[in-house]
């Protein structure tokens, strides 16, 4: 059996690239703490990121879970506890600690197949060409992904050739924005009216949104810099195979 068979480092799809890389387990359930699923999203783990980030929206707003926060963030712990909602609660606390886990667990399984995939070397494709779209690698500005993503979260990853993530943050952050009514607020603090700003802001979902673009960011980073790995990794296997057994006579 050809031992490439059993590793693989990347992947070009009409949907982006899919890398297999180590990454830090820790920073991943840190981000799957942060919100449930952008740990699996790390990973490219884009389904089970998609369930998770689903439950983390729903199943906190039937719990009211952000409100409660933000009223005991104000001292207001009658109020929070009033707000609360301990039937979707209990379910929630549930799926947001298997999350964490399960993305830790994951990196650990993903860092020893990014390791054999290192030894064995399988080779690295560098252009994809569809109907849909020309994926390839390519160098990129990890500032770039950065800036991207804060300002609109899901630029970065377009930016980075995740269509497929792109796509689903561009279209919540405008579900985030236009439920909390965060664009509107920032226009009235602009213009001096502090307290309307403050009053027409709704914070079971202005709480999603500090996560939101942090996630998004810190995605846009590190994909760049995998993508710049994948890229040289490829650059050294074929110059490897286009002149490694070459015979230089320097002195003919």
């Amino acid at each position: 059996m050809n031992p490439t068979s059993r590793s693989a480092l990347s992947r070009l799809s009409t949907w982006g690239t899919t890398s297999l890389l180590k990454r830090n387990p820790y920073m991943v359930a840190w981000w799957s703490a942060a919100f449930p699923g952008f740990g699996h999203y790390m990973l490219n783990q884009y389904w089970r990121g998609l369930l998770l980030t689903l439950s983390e929206v729903i199943i906190n707003s039937l719990a009211h879970v952000n409100e409660a926060m933000v009223n005991s963030f104000c001292g207001h712990f009658g109020r929070a506890t009033s707000v609360l909602r301990p039937d979707w609660a209990v379910g929630y606390i549930a799926v947001y600690l298997f999350a964490i886990w399960d993305s830790y667990r994951q990196c650990l399984v993903q860092n020893k197949l990014a390791l054999l995939g290192e030894a064995f070397e399988p080779p690295i494709r560098r252009v994809l060409l569809t109907p849909l779209e020309v994926q390839y690698i390519e160098r990129k500005h990890p500032a770039a992904g950065l800036y991207y993503s804060f300002l609109f979260p899901g630029l970065g990853q377009l930016y980075n050739h995740r269509f497929g993530l792109a796509f689903y943050g561009i279209f919540w952050w405008w579900i985030y924005t236009h439920l909390s009514h965060f664009y509107p607020a920032v226009l009235e603090l602009l213009t001096g009216e502090l307290r309307d700003s403050t009053a027409m802001l709704v914070p079971q979902w202005l709480l999603f949104m500090p996560s939101v673009v942090g996630g998004s960011m810190y995605h846009a980073y590190m994909t760049t810099i995998e993508m710049n790995e994948l890229f040289r990794k490829e650059q050294r296997q074929y110059l490897n195979e286009r002149y490694g057994k070459s015979e230089l006579d320097i002195f003919g």
